[in-house]
């Protein structure tokens, strides 16, 4: 009778164990993988991201578009990174066509937080956790019913850049209203992209109107180009000095030998970029793989490594501690596409149509 008890117990426990081992083998749906937290995570994502073999990356940022999707594929050869760089403007279009399509492509998307409120009022993101978020104070996420939607995996800040060759150290402005100096006239030049008008806006937050107008009786011209192509005229000398430069392009082209400074000057544009992954992301396992290294230390010091700053705690820059306007996240996402269009308005009006 014990002999039988015993029988009866080992094979319960053997079939106890093989429906524990046929659940666990069933593949998650992307909405569980999104937020499966087990102790073999690395290795789930990582198997199934073997199999997927690629991931597709969507950024505003070239730095991001370029290395840090290269040092991902360094750290994980087996998956390809596919990546699309465009401006913020474009990025919406192209994602928000693809959903209506019915085609998504894009596993990853990464953009100011703006677009990115925007992209997630059509309910594009998956929410997701990560444990490399830990690394990050609560207000750098946009927080879902459960998870994260998306979070910040760079910042980087918008100010003066200027050609030494041509700026004396002497000369160079100290603040914004040093820039109604004559001897600046005719000589200056901002970004035609989203990263002018945000500098309009600026002005007109920090300044107001009356000071815009004075600066446009300055005769700045408006290159329909981004601020990193405009860096790249500062360090030609095409293009002597902008009040529209980002502090990571200065970096590089330092890194290049280029004769060009940066100063913050107030107000100093703050913009940061919001990373998450897509509700049907083609490669969720490759897509998530790709968020933990975004928010990993090691992930940051490839951002950082562009002249980028991170907001992940463990990683300190001294000398990007100064007074910061976060234009891009200082209204709700339907007022500041308002304010967007009026800010374009005036540079068209202000520094376009008078030239």
């Amino acid at each position: 009778m014990l002999l039988r008890l015993l029988v009866c117990v080992v094979v319960l426990q053997f079939f106890s164990a093989e429906r524990a081992m046929g659940a666990q083998a069933k593949p998650l749906t992307a909405a569980q993988l999104a937020f499966y937290q087990g102790k073999d995570r690395d290795k789930v994502l990582i198997d199934g991201a073997k199999k997927e073999g690629q991931v597709t990356f969507y950024t505003s940022n070239t730095w991001m578009a370029t290395h840090v999707a290269q040092e991902f594929g360094k750290k994980y050869p087996f998956i390809k990174a596919n990546v699309y760089r465009s401006d913020s403007k474009e990025l919406l279009k192209r994602v928000t066509e693809e959903a209506a399509a019915g085609h998504q492509i894009a596993d990853v998307v990464e953009t100011s937080p703006d677009y990115m409120a925007l992209l997630q009022s059509t309910g594009l993101f998956q929410e997701f956790l990560s444990p490399e978020l830990a690394g990050y104070d609560d207000d750098t996420r946009a927080k879902g019913k459960k998870g994260v939607l998306y979070g910040n995996s760079r910042e980087l800040y918008i100010s003066l850049g200027y050609n030494t060759k041509i700026i004396a150290a002497a000369d160079v402005p100290k603040s914004m209203k040093d820039l109604l100096d004559g001897k600046f006239k005719g000589k200056m030049s901002i970004a035609g992209t989203t990263t002018g008008t945000q500098w309009i806006g600026a002005i007109i937050e920090t300044f107001g109107m009356e000071f815009l107008e004075k600066l446009a009786a300055q005769e700045i011209n408006v290159q329909n180009i981004s601020g990193a192509a405009l860096s790249q005229l500062v360090a030609s000398g095409e293009v002597p000095i902008s009040p529209t430069i980002f502090n990571s392009n200065i970096t590089v082209a330092k890194q290049k030998g280029a004769p060009v400074e940066w100063k913050p000057i107030d107000p100093v544009i703050g913009t940061t970029g919001m990373s998450g992954l897509v509700g049907k992301a083609p490669h969720p396992h490759a897509g998530l793989l790709f968020l933990d290294y975004l928010f990993s230390k090691e992930g940051q010091l490839a951002v950082v490594k562009g002249g980028l700053s991170s907001a992940r705690n463990d990683i300190n820059d001294p000398e990007m501690k100064f007074k910061k306007v976060y234009i891009e996240s200082k209204y709700p996402p339907e007022t500041m596409e308002k304010k967007f269009g009026e800010w374009e308005g005036l540079k068209r009006k202000l520094f376009i149509s008078k030239r």
